[in-house]
């Protein structure tokens, strides 16, 4: 007789609140990913879920129903469909694009007057991760940091020397916490920098992942730029301004507004994430991923309807979303992406360099296209 499997689901943790901010373009997944169809839109991994769905599905046994998904006007309604069951006003709206600190900020001016109690984290909606009950240890962890008064990172344990992340640099384990103190964000580094960070055990990929009070967080922002804290407390106390003050507010990362001088300050912790995880950043590392999720060694990837491609001798990734035949002969480590009016042709060394023909477009006057 088969095992019966007794053990019980994770409680949600105790005031706990995802934030989602959905934005970016996802330029070197172009011509798949568009500005109005935008990776976290799309299901890259052939699961059935977008990326935005599977992060959600990834929060819900952590914060139960309490997420808020921040988003461009423009997205607003698509996100609003693929998540039928969120309430319409946990989709907030940007009005134009402002970078992650205002995205991030004006959910925590919200939950700080919605739950006094409430930690928070942020959480990008187009990166995929695996081992669930890893995942939810590690924020189960940095929530319990949080709670102390921590703007906690979640650093990714390094899989290889990668030059395309930052990294975050740990220093002493905290005391009766799974966190340790962040002695310096470092930008991303060369090949040989990144290699000797992995040989040293101190470095891990920032990941872009933060648990924090709201209160915590803004108030840290408010002491390098105390007028982006109060228009911000501004917008989430009378909401009907948004239009006005949005425009605004500075354009800058979490990381340089926030994390950084909070780091060099000794306020900042970091939990290691032993997860698998990736930011799906082009078609190389997509490819990579696709092939990771198979574990087999198959030489060609095909996202979509595999019946309407035709490989011979040839290795690489394939994306038949034109509604037609794609045929790759004799060709090693391609990218072929076709869509209806668009059609991609690089190899995976290369893959990086898509944003470039988006830029290209773009000053062209094709928008349409991008």
């Amino acid at each position: 007789m088969a095992a019966t499997d007794t053990s019980t689901p994770r409680p949600a943790l105790a005031d706990f609140w995802a934030v989602v901010p959905a934005g970016g373009a996802g330029t070197r997944l172009w011509p798949l990913s568009r500005s109005g169809a935008p990776k976290f839109l799309l299901d890259l991994t052939g699961s059935g879920r977008t990326l935005l769905q599977a992060t959600l599905d990834r929060l819900a046994p952590l914060a139960a129903d309490r997420c808020l998904v921040v988003t461009g006007v423009a997205h607003a309604d698509a996100v609003r469909r693929q998540l039928p069951g969120l309430p319409d006003d946990r989709v907030v709206a940007e009005p134009s694009p402002r970078d992650s600190m205002a995205a991030i900020g004006l959910a925590a001016a919200m939950l700080e007057r919605l739950d006094p109690d409430a930690v928070m984290g942020s959480f990008a909606a187009d990166h995929v991760i695996g081992d669930q009950q890893a995942y939810e240890e590690c924020v189960t962890a940095a929530v319990e940091a949080a709670r102390e008064g921590w703007l906690v990172t979640i650093g990714i344990e390094p899989t290889g020397p990668a030059t395309g992340f930052g990294y975050v640099r740990a220093g002493q384990a905290l005391p009766g916490l799974a966190a340790s103190r962040v002695e310096e964000f470092v930008e991303k580094p060369s090949l040989e920098v990144a290699r000797s960070y992995l040989a040293s055990g101190a470095y891990r990929w920032n990941a872009g992942m933060f648990v924090v009070r709201p209160g915590v967080l803004l108030d840290l922002l408010a002491e390098t730029d105390p007028d982006f804290t109060a228009a911000l407390r501004t917008i989430a106390a009378t909401p009907e301004r948004l239009e006005e003050i949005w425009p605004t507010l500075p354009r800058i990362a979490i990381d340089h507004a926030v994390a950084e001088p909070a780091a060099a300050a000794g306020r900042v912790a970091c939990v290691p994430g032993r997860f698998t995880w990736d930011d799906v950043g082009d078609f190389s590392s997509l490819g990579d991923l696709l092939a990771a999720l198979a574990g087999d060694d198959a030489r060609l990837r095909v996202i979509g309807d595999a019946a309407q491609v035709r490989t011979h001798d040839a290795t690489g990734l394939v994306v038949p979303a034109g509604g037609r035949t794609v045929a790759v002969v004799g060709i090693e480590d391609v990218v072929v992406v076709d869509t209806p009016d668009a059609v991609l042709v690089t190899t995976k060394a290369r893959a990086q360099e898509v944003k470039s023909i988006v830029a290209a477009l773009k000053e062209d006057g094709h928008d349409e296209l991008v």
